[in-house]
């Protein structure tokens, strides 16, 4: 309860610098970077090109020899659910915010930015030592509370060294078919999902990393010690060595093409620096996917 309290505190005066925000920087257009599939049906038009082929009307174009296309109409509420994969990797941090800390602000800033506008937000929290989720809610008391109840989900211990693991299939049942969904985590050479392509039809799935500075570039700093993610025990490593700074370059690149997989669409990722003015990067983030949906 005290760890609850303390993140509706945080979230209190994070909410000031959202709703000014919302009402100068945004003005009412952060709802058009999320729409698209959670839409009414409206009518059924000529398919031209560009057009989602998802939205074809098969039967329609079977019987008239051509394509056509479902034409919707945006629904006025979106549900935005925070995906939280809290793995050990997430305690990393050279400066004054972990990575963990950083994606917490970033899951609290959507939270809050869904409360102004008036949608439905829930999470899903996944660690090692298993799953806990709320359903989306509605009005700003009710988000507060659940955006509380993951901020306050103590880190997991060092101790635990079990791989986090997601059950996508009861995830797809906990929430409701076009939710946007925010998955936050680290995304260390994250594994494909095997209902990958499903999942991308059944939400829109938006992917949200923190980069630490020493992972973008590995400082020449010598010796430090570092703690070794397997046995939990602390080890010398040195940054300067060749063999070390080679093998953290492929490691970047690895990750970099494992999240460009499961994210291949610039505008469906977002990847911020521990330390960055987080609420100003998303709403950079925001405008970009308005820019590609309007075009």
């Amino acid at each position: 309860m005290e760890a609850v309290a303390a993140s509706q505190e945080v979230l209190r005066k994070l909410e000031w610098r959202v709703r000014n925000v919302a009402d100068s920087s945004l003005g009412g257009e952060y709802r058009s970077a999320f729409r698209g599939r959670g839409r009414e049906f409206d009518q059924v038009v000529r398919y031209e090109w560009g057009d989602d082929i998802r939205d074809i009307d098969w039967n329609v174009t079977a019987r008239l020899g051509e394509p056509y296309r479902k034409k919707f109409v945006e629904e006025r509420e979106l549900t935005v659910v925070l995906l939280f994969e809290d793995s050990l990797s997430l305690q990393f941090g050279s400066g004054e915010q972990t990575k963990r800390e950083a994606l917490l602000e970033i899951a609290s800033l959507f939270a809050l930015i869904s409360a102004a506008n008036r949608d439905r937000a829930g999470f899903w929290h996944a660690g090692p030592a298993g799953e806990e989720f709320r359903r989306p809610v509605r009005g700003r008391s009710t988000i507060l509370k659940t955006a509380a109840r993951l901020l306050g989900r103590p880190k997991p211990s060092l101790d635990d060294t079990d791989r986090v693991e997601i059950d996508w299939k009861r995830f797809r049942h906990a929430f409701p078919r076009h939710s946007v969904v925010l998955w936050l985590g680290d995304f260390d050479a994250q594994p494909i999902p095997e209902d990958w392509f499903a999942l991308r039809q059944h939400y829109q799935m938006i992917g949200v990393r923190v980069d630490d500075p020493w992972e973008r570039e590995l400082p020449d700093i010598g010796e430090v010690a570092a703690l070794d993610p397997v046995d939990g025990e602390l080890v010398p490593f040195d940054t300067g060595s060749k063999a070390n700074r080679a093998a953290h370059a492929a490691w970047v690149e690895k990750r970099e093409r494992s999240f460009l997989k499961l994210f291949p669409r610039r505008t469906d990722r977002l990847v911020v620096e521990a330390g960055d003015d987080l609420l100003q990067t998303l709403v950079g983030f925001f405008r970009a996917r308005m820019r590609r949906l309007r075009n």
